[in-house]
């Protein structure tokens, strides 16, 4: 499927920016660009004003993996669809540049029963800053404009079209409207238009254990900028956290981010800082400096979060990514391994045993929420239920292991912190293995059918 994005390089925001505004890193049109792709869409369509090439500066096709056909047009949106008739002669999505959205709208979107020429994605909010009001009844458009006299949602600047669109946009050409929504507001008088209600949509995100309503923002101003900046920051960030990472991490993780954002600091660049940190934490702890390998453990801490964030703020999420959970497992354990060697000196094997027994049980918490993943996929095991989301404060993991260490090294006794993780990571896995047999077992009751006996 292609996208067709309009109102490139249009100034926007007035004396904000000669070029296209840039929002953390990205300008608009990239950022839309990304966002299109994250759900297949890997073929373009842009509609600039004449001077929009020079105007503009848009990344490469190679980079961004797309494919960019670029159009001239310094008309009205409607006109400038039909600039690209000749080229999307089949299924497309209209995008509209100044607005910055969720993918989860146009994944949704793709999805759609496609009953008419034309889907308006539409959202239950009141109308501000010229958005186009839409009536709709069971489904259907009835009227759609600037001033209509009665409205139930607004247009969020997201179009799924066939190609009969561009009938509609030419009738209403011919009567001198000009606009986009004339367009569709001819389809709609022939019960030719739909909306897709952005409210329908499961706010539920399982990687990010917490709700978050889909997003959808027009940038017209520096305020609105700002909001953006804002929403984009929390909405990157995961919840159901431990306590550390919540009130601690957070804000910290959030103030360097939005920093970052507009640097060529890449993701991966923050992984391999963060790794190198930990094993100097880890060199450390062997060598007996504790005290500041264990305040290193804290600097790890709130990068680790810092690189994820980045990523999904910048849109450039990737599966090579997704290896980084696996190093974070060996730099941690590393730590603790590091810590029983330095003891042993004094304490002997038991020290190695117990930083064994925190491998032995993290490992098999970790390997619970594998399989509670495989079997119940609409949420993690760690925010399944009220009991799960209310240990998830101060589980045994990382955070909590760290405020053991640093607290039994400020004590003189870091012997006592590594028993302490030891055991605390006995209660987590204990706690997490019963309650992924508790919910697999439910889920057998529920598939094993009834026999009845006469």
């Amino acid at each position: 499927m292609k996208a067709l994005i309009i109102g490139v390089g249009k100034d926007k925001l007035g004396s904000l920016s000669k070029d296209e505004p840039r929002l953390l890193g990205l300008s608009l049109s990239e950022r839309m660009i990304r966002t299109a792709k994250q759900v297949g869409i890997d073929e373009f369509v842009i509609i600039l004003p004449h001077s929009g090439k020079e105007k503009i500066k848009l990344a490469d096709e190679k980079r961004l993996g797309v494919k960019i056909i670029y159009g001239e047009c310094e008309e009205e949106d409607g006109v400038c669809l039909l600039k690209a008739k000749e080229v999307l002669n089949e299924k497309f999505v209209v995008l509209k540049a100044e607005y910055v959205f969720d993918h989860r709208i146009l994944k949704e979107l793709a999805r759609c029963d496609m009953r008419s020429s034309v889907i308006v994605v539409v959202d239950r909010k009141k109308s501000s800053k010229g958005e186009a009001e839409v009536l709709e009844k069971e489904g259907r458009i009835v009227n759609i404009g600037k001033d209509v006299e009665e409205s139930n949602c607004i247009a969020t600047g997201i179009f799924l079209c066939l190609p009969k669109i561009f009938s509609y946009i030419e009738e209403a050409v011919k009567e001198g409207k000009k606009a986009f929504i004339d367009g569709i507001d001819k389809a709609a008088r022939n019960k030719d238009a739909q909306v897709f209600d952005i409210t329908q949509i499961n706010p539920y995100i399982p990687s990010m254990r917490k709700e978050t309503k889909p997003f959808w923002i027009k940038v017209s101003t520096r305020e609105d900028l700002t909001r953006a900046k804002k929403l984009l920051i929390e909405n990157a960030s995961k919840g159901r956290n431990d306590l550390l990472a919540t009130y601690v991490n957070k804000p910290i993780e959030n103030f360097i981010v939005a920093r970052l954002a507009n640097t060529p600091i890449t993701p991966n660049q923050i992984t391999t800082l963060t790794n190198i940190i930990a094993y100097i934490s880890t060199f450390l702890f062997i060598k007996g400096y504790l005290l500041a390998a264990s305040l290193l453990t804290f600097i790890v801490s709130f990068l680790d979060g810092t690189d994820g964030k980045l990523s999904r703020i910048k849109l450039a999420s990737s599966n090579t990514g997704k290896m980084e959970h696996a190093f974070d497992f060996l730099f941690e354990h590393s730590w603790y391994i590091a810590l029983a060697i330095y003891l042993s000196r004094t304490h002997g094997i038991l020290a190695i045993l117990l930083s064994t027994f925190v491998i032995l049980f993290d490992s098999l918490f970790y390997h619970c929420e594998q399989t509670f993943e495989k079997v119940i996929k609409e949420r993690p095991l760690t925010d399944y239920g009220r009991a799960e989301q209310l240990f998830r404060k101060f589980d045994g993991r990382k955070n909590s292991y760290i405020i053991f260490i640093l607290i039994g090294v400020l004590l003189n006794a870091p012997f006592w912190a590594l028993v302490a993780v030891s055991i605390w990571s006995l209660v987590s896995a204990i706690f997490y293995c019963s309650r992924t047999i508790l919910h697999l077992y439910r889920t057998d009751r529920k598939l094993t059918p009834r026999v009845y006996r006469s």
